[in-house]
């Protein structure tokens, strides 16, 4: 099961980079990787519904409507449970190609239900980057202090600098 580390992954692989939008999956042999290192198969069909529910859940995360395109990917998938000698245990049954992308939304709907309004888009509105905000007072607006952070709070102090005579 994917958590909320690789859902952030997934959601920041289109950083803007010199004022251009960089998709880190357009590279199949990447998306390969990527989906190998989660417990994915590589492939064409994973990786066409894998783009599909990143470019879903960004829609979502940003607070636009993507809800067919998400049903799109769930359709056809079922949960079915199995008692084990250590208990009861889900397995995930879904179509092929699907099962990566489909816990890519599994894992979005547990941060969602587990933090919920945490997941956001950077404030910096140069940045395309998603953040999962895990401050005690929820008060991150940024994807990093470092970078989108300083650089707006320097712009705003040389904007008021600018403003006094």
């Amino acid at each position: 099961m994917l958590d909320a580390e690789a859902l952030l992954e997934a959601l920041n692989s289109t950083p803007i980079r010199d004022g251009r939008v960089e998709d880190g999956w357009r590279d199949d042999d990447v998306l390969d990787r990527w989906a190998l290192d989660h417990g994915g198969q590589g492939g064409v069909q994973e990786r066409r519904w894998l783009r599909l529910t990143r470019d879903a859940l960004q829609e979502v995360a940003s607070g636009r409507d993507a809800q067919e395109s998400i049903l799109k990917v769930l359709n056809g998938v079922r949960r079915v449970p199995e008692l084990t000698s250590s208990g009861l245990e889900w397995h995930l049954e879904a179509p092929a190609g699907r099962g990566l992308a489909v816990e890519l939304v599994l894992a979005w709907a547990d941060v969602q239900e587990s933090l919920p309004a945490r997941l956001r888009p950077c404030a910096n509105p140069e940045c395309s980057l998603f953040l999962i905000d895990r401050s005690r007072a929820n008060a991150a607006r940024w994807c990093s202090m470092k970078t989108c952070g300083n650089r707006l709070k320097a712009r705003r102090h040389q904007a008021r600098a600018r403003e006094k005579p």
